[in-house]
This record gives C-alpha cells, sequence and structure tokens, in this order.
C-alpha cells in the first residue's frame, strides 16, 4: 500500500463526511460537526506469547 490509510468516520459523531483539513499532516475536518482531528501512529503492539 503506497498511500495513508484514511479515517473511515468521525470520532466524534460518526459521519463519514471527512475531508483532509488544512492544519496540517494528518489533520481531518469532519464537515456536518465542524470538529477537527488529527491521527497520530503510535506503534506496534508486540504480542508475548
Amino acid at each position: 500500500m503506497s498511500e495513508r490509510a484514511a479515517p473511515l468516520y468521525c470520532p466524534y459523531c460518526g459521519d463519514e463526511d471527512l475531508r483532509p483539513a488544512e492544519d496540517g499532516h494528518g489533520t481531518w475536518e469532519c464537515r456536518p460537526c465542524a470538529r477537527v482531528f488529527q491521527l497520530k501512529m503510535i506503534g506496534l503492539r508486540v504480542s508475548v506469547q
């Protein structure tokens, strides 16, 4: 996969009408609820067996 993943829905209202915001990298704007949020990758969990 060469492109970055995009959110499927707003974490606040659940709507799917999202657009990349002009605030910076990883920032998304939800048009229905007018909220702007940012996605950030923290890391991968290592499972211990």
